[in-house]
């Protein structure tokens, strides 16, 4: 590159190569507005210079601790400017990040540092108290956010200002971070994402892209895959991230117009609260180039609502953290496929395959898998789960198995029907809980619907409901309703009215909450 004249010429040289690392180009954007703001949270901003400076710190200082490339750093604490700088300060020197649900219990927690065998844990105040029952467990040295953390404060920890680590070359086969899944009981899965994986997400290729000028205000957290597709990709363009710790749609809004956000990736009942605010169009919106959505679910009608009543486009993303294929739907450009989650992106191979295990034919339900540049080494230390995550085609090419059901259209556009761990098998008819949810969706007085299957010992499974409501009608009534407008082996045994659905942190519905709670109502009700 010594030839090119530009920084920005080598900035574009270094975006085209075949892998790189964000910390790379981190510390060149710092090079090009060392002034203009890199991120902010709830509580300040740093500048480009500064971003860097802090990183350089903070990887100097994981060196002097003997941390070396492929070693493990893990995070667990809200989303704040410390988090970003360690993060990248750890891919700096060619370790993998271990970003931690702050949600999780104790003893998860506890187990998850000791399957990524990290040898920091940074932590913030939030954290520390949840860590109490499991402090002699762990083994890694604690370094805390700010103030009423555990372990050694940030600033103590800190190497002198203006101090330079030992730079990695990138190793394409590193892992970057390992990302562990979000469960509700056990031990979540640790999926590892290589530096080649994660540079794939790093190319500045989302219409209309992360430039210098662009604002994306981030208000899912930096554990989750579904923010780290938005940061990394705003932090290479070198533009500004504003951090939420905590979602809140009022002042979601209230920064989008103070800071003239330009991108955002939300969860869809994120942008179901936001659309649903009594005030939401008194807000200048009017920077916005581009919204992004993934995660779960994300419907026809609040896809229009969206498109209808905030400036910008709209893309819709599905795919999983272990990778093997995205689809995207550019939702704006084709308002008559909302009902479906895209096609394919370039370079993305993604089927669906039916009981025999062979590809399905067009309109033919089945599993959805997928293989790109983007898929997961593996989960960490459970060769047997990576082995299940996995499916290989009559040529033996390796892809990522999904759990979803979908089909395709003569379009090419894939419409997800169901997980197919979800589905209900009634009477030795698959039903989709989709499909009921579609149709309880339509009756005015519900907001949200979950169904699951519960045993029958006439059907096998049969389907319950779980609905939120915004207006008062009897459950019985609900049900009653829905079964005329369902086919036989639909019809819904039972409607549960709840304040709220389960949901994990980026939104998803905990549908395994639901399994539990109407086993403890069976129990009892067995016992009375």
């Amino acid at each position: 590159m010594s030839g090119i004249a530009t920084l920005d010429e080598r900035i574009s040289a270094y975006v085209a190569g075949p892998v790189g690392s964000v910390a790379e180009l981190v510390a060149m954007q710092a090079q090009a507005d060392p002034a203009k703001a890199a991120v902010i949270d709830d509580a300040a901003e740093i500048t480009w210079a500064g971003f860097d400076a802090r990183i350089d710190r903070i990887a100097a200082s994981l060196q002097r601790d003997g941390v070396v490339a492929r070693d493990r750093v893990a995070i667990c604490a809200l989303s704040c400017i410390d988090y970003a700088c360690v993060y990248i300060a750890t891919v700096r020197i060619g370790a993998a990040v271990a970003p931690l649900s702050p949600s999780s219990t104790p003893e998860q927690l506890a187990a998850m540092v000791a399957d990524s065998g990290a040898t920091h844990l940074f932590v913030d105040a939030t954290v520390g108290a949840r860590l109490a029952p499991v402090l002699g467990e762990l083994t890694p040295l604690l370094v805390g956010f700010g103030n009423g953390a555990v372990g050694t404060p940030i600033n103590d920890w800190l190497a002198p200002v203006g101090a330079q680590p030992t730079l990695a070359p990138v190793d394409p086969d590193a892992p970057f971070n390992i990302i562990y899944s979000s469960g509700t009981t056990g031990t979540p899965k640790g999926i590892v994402q290589s530096f080649a994986m994660r540079w794939g997400h790093n190319h500045l290729t989302d219409p209309p892209g992360y430039g210098r000028d662009a604002v994306a205000l981030l208000s899912t957290p930096l554990y989750s895959n579904t923010t780290l597709v938005a940061f990394m990709p705003a932090l290479a363009g070198g533009g500004t991230v504003v951090l939420m710790s905590k979602f809140d749609a009022h002042r979601f809004l209230e920064l989008s117009e103070r800071y003239g956000v330009t991108h955002a990736m939300l969860v869809p009942v994120q942008y179901r609260r936001l659309l649903a605010l009594p005030d939401f169009d008194r807000f200048d919106l009017s920077a916005y180039r581009m919204k992004y959505a993934t995660s779960a679910p994300f419907s026809a009608d609040l896809k229009a609502e969206v498109l209808r009543r905030w400036p910008g486009g709209l893309i819709e993303y599905y795919g999983m953290t272990e990778g093997g294929g995205s689809c995207a739907l550019l939702a704006h450009e084709h308002p008559g496929k909302l009902h479906t989650v895209g096609k394919p992106m370039p370079g993305h191979d993604i089927r669906v395959i039916g009981p025999d295990g062979d590809f399905a034919p067009p309109g033919t339900p089945g599993e959805v898998v997928g293989r790109s540049f983007a898929m997961m080494t593996g989960y960490h230390n459970a060769p047997t789960k990576t082995r299940e995550a996995e499916w290989y085609s009559p040529a033996g090419e390796r892809y990522i198995r999904t759990g979803d059901i979908a089909s395709v259209d003569a379009d090419g556009f894939f419409t997800l029907i169901g997980r197919a761990k979800d589905m209900i098998i009634s009477g030795g008819f698959n039903v989709y809980p989709v499909d009921i949810e579609a149709v309880l969706k339509d009756h005015p007085a519900v907001d949200e619907a979950a169904v699951i299957g519960v045993p029958s010992p006439e059907w096998g499974e049969t389907p319950v409901a779980f609905v939120t409501l915004t207006t008062v009608i009897e459950p019985e009534a609900l049900r009653l309703w829905a079964n005329d407008r369902l086919g036989k082996m639909q019809r819904i045994a039972r409607v549960e009215v709840v304040a709220e659905l389960p949901r994990s942190a980026i939104g998803k519905i905990l549908k395994r909450e639901l399994q539990d709670r109407w086993r403890a109502t069976a129990a009892a009700q067995g016992t009375r």
